[in-house]
């Protein structure tokens, strides 16, 4: 994919970089105060100058760069891990990377830039920004961290770790918490291997590699395909350091394009078996549809290899479908260690990298070739506002899954000096049989399934299967035996004793069909690794073929899928259910219209045969928290169907919900709307107008207190003359002329059509002292004439504000 780089984030929150500060508490500095020294020179200064116990030449800990190599490429991006050699573990630590010989006194004493992998773990100093050290002090046996070189002429760069650990710090200026790397010299600029020491372990070691897929809705939510997300099948290798199958900075083959863009391992299968001789184990894992699933509903998929002193590493890969050309993987992992022994356990998190061959920059971008092809890449948050990935402010991508390569044995004398973990050195991996049948009688099995085909389909050694299934535990204080039974075997017509057999390799994985549209034919390919010893000629066969379908018929209507993905787990674990596969559109159809191709298929599966047992419950849960913060709410607790359903009829509730009661939610005060403007209270001259509101709700349980129920403004009518006698002239006029009206309201309010009223009663007392009450008066009939049509005789009321002023 041709992106611009993306510049990296060196900040974080306020309340992410406070957490920096049990570190900084941790170390011991000299008598300058922070104050005077600035962020970003004077107390890296201090990180470097920090007094704590120092022991050069101690291995407890160390700091390792991807690779192990002893000079970076400019610009190039390379994983750096810090880690503890178990049982020991450390709380915090600082990572720093300084020109050489400089003293970090000076930002431009700095090199390169680090990026943030998990936030959880690991952030950037609060005041040494371009140091990196822990989120939350707490035991951990090991970060990881990229490192972005400095461009080019920077020289030598010396990388620098700290560790505290029981608040003793351990600083090396030499030896394993420091790593000393220089700049490749332009004439190696083509060169994408990495130095890699040799090996100088004895004997061969054994391998399990375990996939766990971390690429989900949940952990990725944005544009996640819901339909179609997968893994593809797993493809890597055992080899030595004279191959490579694939590394950053490097280019993609076209095994690797293939894996990229379609997640097809077949080319690339083939490209590994051709270098026989540098290549011990070919790795292969199922491909997992959908991408994710709880281990508890599928396991994850898994492989075993083996290394040997010659071709000590190991390299995979599996596509991120649907993707332009989005992988994960590892790249030459070194399984040897520099004391001649072989490394107990590898847990690497991974983040999706780009392979350089497809332009597109969201999960289903239409193909769209990269020409020039570019160099395979991780991906940032910054590389397109379109990505999936991408953050405006640069943040850490999370990772999508993680890999787990943990030893299982060991044959041959073993040379290494210090022993590690012998219990797992092994003469014969074969399980010993077991005569009689030691099941506790708490547990409760279904019968023994058939013995699986032999896993290796040649003279090679196998071993072959059966399983039962746990149906239930009685008593849980006492362990169940495995579900799973291993024998060792050989493919058919196989005999150590038989001189003419054929030693044939392992079938290489289907080739795509031959045709992108109809019926046409696809085949695989085997090869002899090793002929008959009385030189007979080999007679079995060394390729297959068979018909393939893409698109039953081919028209411009037609659309590009790939083949079918494997077969879900059969849904039920006994009696009838039923189970899915499903593949992918690759290309729409050329006039427009939608794909009528089917993209999944589901058909019934038979598994053993259902048995009644008791209905077996866990304990309740405790109750949860209630669903409201105040007043009347819900809620619940659950307990668990520890026998399976489809075993047994069980009826047992497994949720409860109740109600809970907390304190009363604050109630605010309740106002009425504003009254009208009252007239001004002078008829000539500067006056005020009033206007009131009333309380409805006083506030209750600490709610909001009520606000002023009364407001006054100005008001002038008219001006006020300056002669006393005219003005009381007017003032009297206007007197008598209010009476004469009071009293002709008064008459006309007596008498209603067909009916008399008494006069208006006095107006009742104020409702309040103060802040606003109300005053009533009524109007009452006195007599009403029967020979009357109108319906206005009735009683009157009348309602004023009163004591509107301010308690």
């Amino acid at each position: 994919m041709r992106l611009s780089p993306a510049p990296l984030r060196l900040s974080r929150s306020p309340a992410l970089l406070a957490l920096a500060l049990p570190l900084a508490a941790a170390l011991a500095f000299s008598d300058e105060t922070l104050d005077k020294v600035p962020k970003s020179e004077g107390y890296c200064s201090r990180i470097l100058r920090a007094q704590g116990t120092r022991r050069e030449g101690y291995t407890e800990f160390s700091l390792r760069v991807e690779g192990d190599p002893d000079f970076y490429k400019p610009g190039t991006s390379y994983r750096v891990t810090l880690s503890a050699a178990p049982p020991s573990y450390f709380r915090g630590f600082t990572l720093i990377a300084l020109k050489e010989s400089r003293e970090g006194d000076k930002e431009e004493d700095h090199a390169g830039t680090f990026q943030i992998i998990d936030e959880e773990e690991t952030q950037f100093m609060s005041n040494c920004p371009v140091a990196v050290t822990e989120s939350t002090p707490r035991r951990r046996t090991r970060i990881q961290v990229f490192w972005i070189a400095p461009p080019a002429g920077t020289g030598c760069v010396i990388l620098k770790a700290s560790i505290v650990q029981k608040r003793i710090i351990y600083f090396q200026d030499e030896g394993s918490l420091t790593k000393k790397l220089c700049e490749q010299d332009s004439m190696f600029d083509g060169v994408t291997d990495k130095p890699i020491l040799d090996c100088c372990a004895c004997g061969t070691a054994k391998y399990r590699l375990t996939f766990y897929g971390n690429w989900s809705e949940k952990t990725h939510p944005k544009d996640y395909p819901r339909r179609a997300n997968h893994w593809s099948a797993i493809i890597g290798g055992s080899h030595s350091k004279n191959y490579v199958l694939w590394e950053y900075g490097g280019y993609a083959s076209e095994g690797v394009k293939q894996v990229a863009e379609l997640g097809s391992p077949v080319k690339m299968e083939e490209e590994i078996r051709q270098q026989s001789d540098e290549v011990l184990t070919v790795i292969k894992a199922k491909a997992q549809w959908p991408a994710w699933q709880p281990l508890n509903v599928r396991a994850a998929p898994s492989a075993e290899f083996s290394v040997d002193r010659t071709r000590h590493l190991m390299s995979f890969l599996t596509m991120m479908g649907p993707s332009p050309d989005w992988n994960v993987g590892l790249s030459a992992e070194d399984l040897c260690t520099k004391e001649c022994g072989w490394v107990q356990k590898v847990v690497q998190d991974l983040i999706p990298w780009d392979a350089g061959t497809d332009s597109g920059v969201t999960y289903e971008s239409p193909n769209k070739p990269t020409i020039p092809q570019e160099k395979i890449r991780p991906l940032t948050s910054l590389d397109h506002p379109q990505s999936p990935f991408y953050d405006p402010e640069g943040g850490s991508i999370t990772q999508v899954a993680r890999v787990v390569i943990e030893r299982i044995a060991r044959k041959g004398e073993q040379c290494n000096i210090v022993p590690d973990n012998v219990d797992d050195i092994v003469a014969d991996l074969a399980p010993e049989e077991k005569d009689e049948d030691d099941t506790p009688e708490t547990c409760i099995y279904s019968n023994w399934s058939p013995w699986s085909a032999c896993s290796s389909s040649t003279c090679d050694k196998g071993k072959r299967m059966r399983q039962r299934m746990l149906k239930a535990q009685l008593d849980l204080s006492v362990p169940c035996p495995d579900t799973q039974d291993f024998q060792p075997c050989m493919g058919p017509g196989c005999s150590d004793e038989d001189g003419s057999t054929c030693t044939m390799s392992e079938w290489i994985t289907w080739s795509p069909c031959s045709i992108s549209c109809g019926t046409g034919m696809r085949s695989r390919e085997r090869y002899v690794k090793q002929f008959p010893e009385d030189g007979s000629v080999c007679t079995l066969p060394t390729e297959e073929t068979e018909k393939c379908t893409v698109n039953e018929e081919c028209s411009p209507s037609s659309c590009l899928v790939t083949e079918w993905g494997e077969w879900d787990e059969c849904s039920a674990t006994c009696g009838m259910g039923m189970k899915k596969r499903h593949r992918m559109v690759k290309m729409s159809p050329a006039d427009g219209s939608m794909c009528k191709a089917e993209t999944s298929q589901a058909e019934k599966c038979m598994m053993p045969e259902c048995h009644t047992i008791p209905c077996l419950l866990s304990p309740w849960s405790e109750w949860s928290d209630c669903s409201v913060t105040c007043g009347k709410g819900m809620r619940t607790r659950q307990r668990m169907l520890k026998s399976l359903a489809e075993l047994g009829d069980c009826n047992e509730d497994l949720e409860q919900v109740e109600k809970c009661m907390l304190p009363e939610c604050p109630i605010d005060c309740e106002l009425t709307e504003w009254s009208q403007w009252s007239e001004c209270n002078k008829s000539c001259g500067k006056g005020h107008m009033i206007r009131t509101r009333m309380i409805q709700m006083e506030p209750q349980f600490g709610g909001a207190p009520c606000p002023e129920t009364v407001q006054r403004k100005k008001c002038r009518v008219r001006k006020c003359l300056r002669n006393p006698s005219i003005q009381k002239l007017r003032w009297r006029e206007a007197r008598e002329s209010r009476r004469s009206e009071q009293l002709r309201e008064e008459s006309e309010g007596e008498q209603f059509p067909g009916c008399r009223m008494r006069p208006w009663t006095a107006w009742s007392e104020c409702t309040k002292l103060c802040g606003g009450g109300i005053q009533e008066r009524y109007m009452t009939v006195k007599k009403r004439f029967k020979s009357s049509q109108f319906t206005s005789c009735k009683d009157k009321k009348e309602i004023r504000a009163c004591n509107v002023h301010p308690c």
